[in-house]
């Protein structure tokens, strides 16, 4: 278990640190069975560092949250768990991302192959400009050698896993952006469960989402939890505290603190951590 002493607050600030300053990170839980853990890791955008050297192990099976200010880094980390921060110009990784117990970015390790068993769930909902089937059927034509009774039988069960089947089943020849925005994300949800990942990345999935269409998305990651691990970047610190076993708070590009959500909520070690959840800055 790693736990550095904690930084001496500023005399009168409720902002503590500056990008120049050395962040300490508190990590309150020795995870034993971690499926995800980022060693060291720093991220540049060109000459701009985003993230500075976070070591964070995600446990297996359970969900954790991501929670900070805009612009600490959030997703940044998020999207390198799956590499696609590869996708961005002058983008730089250094340190490790152990997926699995294989750095992911290793020499032999393909990209496209380790994003199909991590599913990414985009803050907005992103459906393809195709019927409701084809979202769900494209990426199993894409990496399986499928019979099209096999293609209907994984589009189904897609479906009834995102909770969405008794909605679309009448459904499955319209356009997918003529669904609702909650459809339409949960169909995004259905399409990454399509391909059976261990994995499950969601970006704020729930930002643009009126309180109902949240609510069942909420209760579709309780459900899914059993048989993935899921990462959730929000804002929505009620959220985090909802559906989260564990929760991160990012500041800067640096990791400050890592705990149990509960306990983090409550009892945070951290004054900047502290400082977040009541509302004082962010």
């Amino acid at each position: 278990m790693r736990i550095l002493t904690r930084a001496k607050p500023a005399e009168s600030a409720v902002i503590v640190s500056t990008e120049s300053e050395a962040t300490p990170s508190y990590i309150a839980v020795d995870i034993q069975d971690a499926l995800i853990e980022a060693r060291d890791l720093s991220i540049w955008y060109g000459k701009k560092q985003a993230i500075h050297t976070v070591n964070l192990k995600i446990p297996r099976h359970q969900v954790t949250a991501i929670i900070g200010p805009s612009g600490c880094g959030k997703s940044t980390v998020l999207r390198s768990i799956n590499r696609m921060n590869d996708l961005i110009p002058y983008c730089r990784t250094q340190g490790q991302m152990i997926v699995d117990g294989e750095d992911a970015y290793g020499p032999n390790v393909d990209p496209v192959l380790l994003r199909r068993k991590i599913g990414l769930i985009f803050q907005k909902p992103n459906p393809f400009p195709k019927n409701v089937y084809e979202n769900i059927a494209f990426g199993v034509k894409l990496h399986y050698q499928a019979t099209k009774e096999e293609i209907d039988d994984v589009v189904t069960s897609a479906l009834q896993q995102a909770n969405l089947w008794d909605e679309v089943s009448a459904r499955l020849d319209e356009s997918a952006l003529s669904l609702s925005g909650g459809q339409q994300q949960r169909l995004c949800i259905a399409r990454a469960l399509a391909v059976e990942p261990d994995i499950l990345l969601m970006d704020e999935p729930c930002s643009a989402l009126d309180p109902v269409a949240t609510a069942k998305i909420e209760d579709l990651i309780f459900e899914l939890k059993k048989d993935m691990t899921i990462v959730i970047v929000t804002h929505n610190m009620q959220q985090a505290a909802r559906v989260a076993e564990f929760t991160a708070f990012m500041y800067l590009g640096r990791l400050v603190e890592f705990d149990r959500t509960r306990d983090l909520f409550e009892r945070p070690h951290e004054e900047l951590t502290e400082n977040y959840i009541t509302g004082r800055f962010g």
